[in-house]
C-alpha cells in the first residue's frame, strides 16, 4: 500500500471556490487516498468485525450548486451502499481528519441500535476513551468530547436516537488539520486503525 498520509493541499481543496473547481481538485488530490485507504481498511474491518466490509468513497453526485465542504470514504457489510447500514468512515473536514462509527437517519434500525446503547450504558462509557467525539450530525464539523458530555447528554443523544425521525448518532476521534499533516502514511494508517479497535465494540452492539 502506498499511502503517503495527508498534506497541506488536500486540506485546502475546501478553500476552492465553485463546484466544478473543487469536485475537479478533490478528484485529483483527495479521492484516490480515500481508494487507498477504502482497499486497506475494508479489509483490516472485515478482520475486526468478522462481517465483510466493503468500501465506499463519497462521489457528490448529487451536488448541481454548492461544493461539498467534507469528503470520505465510508464502510460497511453491503456492497450496494453504506447509509442504511451502521457503518465507520475516514474523511476530511477543511479543519480536520475524522474517524467515524455512524448510525446516520438513514439507518431503519436506528431506534433498535439507540435502545441496545442504552441498555449498555456503562459498557459505552467505559469503553469509550475522553477524547473520543460524539456527534449528533454528520453534515456538521463539529463535536463534543466524551470527557465533556454527562450521562445525562449521553443518555439523551441514545435517546434521541430512538425517537427523532431524523437522528443521528456518530463516535470517534477528529485529529486537527496541524496533526494530520504532520503524521507521514504508517502512522496515519495506525492512528485510524487504533480508533477503529475502540470502536468496533460500539458496532458489535448493533
Amino acid at each position: 500500500m502506498n499511502f503517503t498520509g495527508f498534506t497541506a493541499a488536500d486540506f485546502q481543496v475546501f478553500e476552492i471556490p465553485g463546484l466544478n473547481e473543487r469536485m475537479e481538485a478533490l478528484q485529483h488530490t483527495i479521492r484516490p487516498k480515500l481508494e487507498l485507504l477504502g482497499t486497506h481498511f475494508s479489509e483490516e474491518l472485515t478482520r475486526l468485525t468478522e462481517d465483510e466490509m466493503f468500501p465506499h468513497v463519497a462521489k457528490h453526485a448529487r451536488r448541481t450548486v454548492n461544493p461539498p465542504d467534507d469528503t470520505w470514504v465510508a464502510f460497511a457489510d453491503n456492497k450496494r451502499g453504506y447509509k442504511k447500514h451502521p457503518h465507520f468512515q475516514i474523511g476530511l473536514w477543511k479543519t480536520h481528519l475524522f474517524i467515524w462509527y455512524a448510525v446516520i437517519y438513514e439507518a431503519p434500525n436506528k431506534a433498535e441500535i439507540g435502545t441496545l446503547f442504552e441498555e449498555n450504558f456503562s459498557f459505552v462509557r467505559n469503553q469509550i476513551p475522553g477524547h473520543f467525539v460524539w456527534s449528533e450530525d454528520h453534515t456538521k464539523p463539529e463535536a463534543v468530547p466524551m470527557s465533556e458530555l454527562s450521562d445525562e447528554q449521553l443518555h439523551r443523544l441514545f435517546q434521541r436516537l430512538q425517537t427523532v425521525k431524523k437522528a443521528e448518532m456518530l463516535c470517534g476521534i477528529h485529529i486537527p488539520k496541524e496533526e494530520a499533516i504532520a503524521m507521514d502514511g504508517a502512522e496515519t494508517i495506525e492512528t485510524i486503525s487504533r480508533a477503529f479497535i475502540k470502536l468496533i465494540p460500539l458496532y458489535k452492539l448493533k
